[in-house]
């Protein structure tokens, strides 16, 4: 048997938000070679007219957003009220146990805006143990190519 017919690219995983009662999101566990990826792809170049060579630069809205991409998938239970304990709104007229929908922006909003969710999603994600457990949904199996 090999390795490499064991590796799978990612697994998700439902993990319960601490605090926020029902407040639980769908995580994509990041891979070493996933997050060297993404850092790769928001790499900048930028010459420096003063030591006369090209320097390297991370743009970090562009980390950010393709980040929460790779690793946040779904969630469930975001009361609106919860929001107040992650980041400043403005809920005057809201109803605050209306959650927020999931989508994508949002969730690039959530972790641009609050650094107690971003700390947390980057202790949860390179936790193997969180996609350890029988709650796992989805596994996608590493592709072979073709030798030869």
């Amino acid at each position: 048997m090999e390795l490499k017919s064991l590796l799978v690219d990612s697994k998700t995983s439902w993990v319960e938000f601490p605090g926020l009662d029902g407040f639980e999101v769908e995580l994509a566990n990041l891979s070493r070679k996933e997050l060297q990826g993404i850092r790769k792809n928001c790499l900048n170049n930028k010459f420096n007219r003063k030591t006369r060579q090209f320097e390297e630069s991370l743009d970090d809205d562009k980390f950010v957003r393709e980040f929460a991409e790779k690793t946040v998938k779904n969630w469930k239970g975001l009361k609106l009220k919860y929001l107040e304990d992650l980041i400043l709104v403005d809920l005057q007229g809201q109803d605050v146990e209306s959650e927020l929908d999931f989508n994508q922006d949002n969730a690039f909003l959530l972790v641009e805006n609050s650094s107690e969710f971003d700390n947390w999603l980057n202790e949860v994600v390179f936790d193997l143990d969180n996609f350890r457990s029988k709650q796992s949904t989805n596994t996608i199996k590493k592709t072979e190519k073709p030798t030869g």
